[in-house]
């Protein structure tokens, strides 16, 4: 199975329970891999056949400029449903971390894997 990936995708979105934090955005730091054949793509050199992945980084960075979810599950969740429904994506991980979230952490979050293989 081939996969692409984008690390280290950085969004900034309302993300919280706390009162305080539903009146800022805060940033989460995105790892995503997905499954895709490469093979049609590189046969001819051809970008429609690819995963553009700066199409999928835009489509993710829009998604966070609308989210209001007071938990990264939710926020997780219904991104990877996003991604795969637009996108025609059978698998995907995807890693949420949520910086400075724990003071005496460097991150904290969710790792999350759908669909199939």
């Amino acid at each position: 199975m081939d996969r692409v990936f984008i690390e280290g995708l950085e969004v900034d979105t309302v993300i919280g329970a706390y009162d305080w934090e539903r009146g800022i955005r805060q940033c989460l730091r995105l790892d995503l891999s997905f499954a895709w054949d490469n093979r049609p793509a590189a046969a001819d050199d051809d970008l429609t056949l690819a995963l553009d992945y700066a199409s999928v980084s835009s489509r993710i960075q829009a998604f966070a400029e609308q989210a209001q979810y007071q938990l990264v599950e939710t926020f997780a969740e219904r991104l990877a449903q996003a991604l795969m429904d637009e996108f025609k994506i059978t698998w995907l991980r995807l890693k949420l971390t949520k910086p400075g979230a724990v003071p005496a952490a460097r991150g904290v979050g969710v790792e999350i894997e759908r669909g199939c293989r």
